[in-house]
């Protein structure tokens, strides 16, 4: 014997039915990297004793942006990363920042920016997935998130000149 269902109930689970076989590879990491290749990358410059580097960054504006951050980031290369500019994205003068590693599972170098440009410190190889709080210890203008070990690696250090267009 065959039952019917009522119509009001069969369309939503057609629906599902249809989004998920539309879309069978969609994961978060998979629409993460969609939204990321279409974001434009930004040229951000340091400059120090140790030679200049620069790196291809997305930007963190609005605060949603800069609340999520690289969070759920697995692929993030060599000469990447993201600003945090302006910091606050509110704006007004710059603060003391402090940021976290929650569902962030790549280590992260942070690297806090004075309104002149300079580097006021670098937290290293932030652990991932930490709640712990990193601050900046004075205020800043502008937050660089880098591959965990890429500051160390290429000799960036607190006092170096870090530069982008604006």
């Amino acid at each position: 014997m065959m039952l019917r269902r009522p119509r009001a109930a069969f369309l939503p689970a057609l629906a599902a039915g249809l989004i998920a076989a539309a879309l069978p590879g969609c994961t978060p990491g998979t629409a993460n990297a969609t939204a990321e290749a279409k974001q434009t990358l930004l040229p951000v410059t340091v400059t120090g004793a140790k030679g200049v580097h620069t790196f291809k960054v997305e930007v963190a504006k609005t605060p949603a942006e800069q609340e999520r951050g690289l969070m759920f980031r697995t692929d993030i290369p060599q000469d990447g990363g993201m600003l945090f500019y302006p910091y606050p994205a509110a704006g007004g003068p710059p603060q003391v920042a402090s940021f976290w590693m929650k569902n962030t599972p790549s280590a992260l170098d942070l690297i806090f920016i004075r309104a002149d440009g300079t580097i006021a410190t670098i937290a290293e190889n932030a652990v991932p997935f930490s709640e712990a709080p990193i601050g900046s210890g004075e205020p800043v203008a502008a937050v660089l998130e880098l591959l965990g070990g890429r500051a160390a690696a290429l000799g960036i250090a607190e006092g170096d000149k870090v530069s982008w267009p604006k």
